[in-house]
């Protein structure tokens, strides 16, 4: 549950190419709802917009809470990104979060080597009550495929999901300000989904967090992605404690 919020609001090999499309500038809205049993309320929205600058995207994710769910828990989060568009590169991230009383800005910059991927990572934490914190400096490492909390989006809509098989995984590297982990992202079928009225036809993946020995960091979670040229993430969701979070696209511009 670590990274819902940064993840849905803000998505390798094994035959599936990252080079499938290549994206035109956008900008695409999502809004946030909480459910749980009957309970079904708006918490908030999100956007993200990607820009073509030469040979590279620039990418960037804005989440919010509504007021009335900011004093049960706030959320003001940026996310930064290039993405060199050759072999489809993260080069640059940034994660500038509000959440609760906590203050975090992540940068990860990236160097290669053959196969070799390593991120140059910043992290600042602090309490914005008592404003105690810490700054720290590392390097994380890790081979072949390789992306972070934003250009993971971009990543999941490029993948060849028609040349897929059911249940067919596809695992890749996923850097943090903090750590590496293991992404594996599974492919589901295609599936009709119906939202306010409208159906649409879409690839459904699921999405497991793991560090060594398999163990899970993070819960599971799925994403819906037309099956149309745009491939649009048109539902996301993830669980809480109490109840889950859903997004749901809302249009571009």
């Amino acid at each position: 549950m670590r990274y819902f919020i940064t993840l849905l609001l803000g998505f390798i090999m094994l035959g599936a190419s990252a080079n499938d499309i290549t994206f035109a500038n956008e900008r695409l809205n999502y809004k946030v709802m909480y459910k749980w049993g009957l309970i079904q309320k708006q918490a908030g929205t999100a956007s993200l917009t990607i820009t073509n600058q030469n040979d590279i995207y620039v990418t960037k994710l804005t989440a919010r809470t509504d007021p009335w769910a900011d004093p049960i828990y706030t959320v003001r989060d940026t996310l930064n990104g290039r993405i060199k568009k050759q072999g489809f590169l993260p080069m640059f991230y940034e994660k500038i979060a509000h959440e609760g009383n906590d203050y975090k800005h992540d940068i990860v910059k990236y160097s290669r080597t053959g196969n070799k991927v390593y991120g140059y990572c910043t992290r600042v934490e602090r309490d914005i009550r008592d404003n105690s914190g810490f700054k720290k400096e590392h390097i994380i490492s890790g081979s072949g495929a390789t992306v972070d909390m934003l250009s993971v989006f971009y990543y999941m809509r490029s993948l060849n999901y028609a040349k897929m098989k059911k249940g067919e995984e596809m695992k890749l590297n996923i850097f943090s300000g903090k750590y590496k982990e293991l992404l594996t992202i599974k492919y589901l079928g295609t599936v009709t989904l119906e939202h306010e009225g409208k159906k649409h036809t879409c690839y459904h993946i699921t999405f497991t967090f793991t560090q060594k020995g398999n163990k899970k960091t993070s819960d599971d979670m799925w994403a819906w992605i037309s099956t149309d040229a745009q491939r649009i993430p048109i539902k996301l969701e993830g669980t809480l404690a109490i109840g889950k979070v859903q997004c749901f696209f809302t249009g571009k511009n």
